[in-house]
């Protein structure tokens, strides 16, 4: 007998289980800012989650699932993007010369 439930039990014709869970990360020092919550009564799973993007906008999904329709997401994005300039272009030190540069070469004839 295996731990992981048979097809069955995926789908759909058992009730579901109702939960209700949410959980945010808030680290600037990562710069880590997402957050997911979501909630059941059995038959439909509702959710949010949020992300902040790199461009400094928020990435919102909203979610409803079940059974019948199936996954339904919608995405809004709030803010406004904004890219930093580029910064300038430092080229890397020159690693060390092996040999010196001979000092005179002699003049031809």
């Amino acid at each position: 007998r295996t731990a992981f439930p048979g097809r069955e039990a995926c789908s759909g014709e058992n009730p579901g289980m109702p939960f209700e869970f949410d959980y945010a990360v808030n680290d600037p020092v990562h710069m880590a800012f997402y957050s997911h919550n979501a909630n059941s009564d059995g038959d439909q799973v509702k959710g949010e989650y949020r992300v902040q993007l790199p461009d400094g906008r928020t990435q919102i999904v909203t979610y409803v699932a079940d059974w019948a329709t199936g996954f339904h997401a919608d995405v809004k994005y709030e803010g406004e993007a904004s890219y930093p300039p580029p910064a300038p272009y430092s080229p890397p030190p020159a690693p060390p010369g092996g040999y010196p540069a001979p000092g005179s070469f002699p003049s031809p004839p």
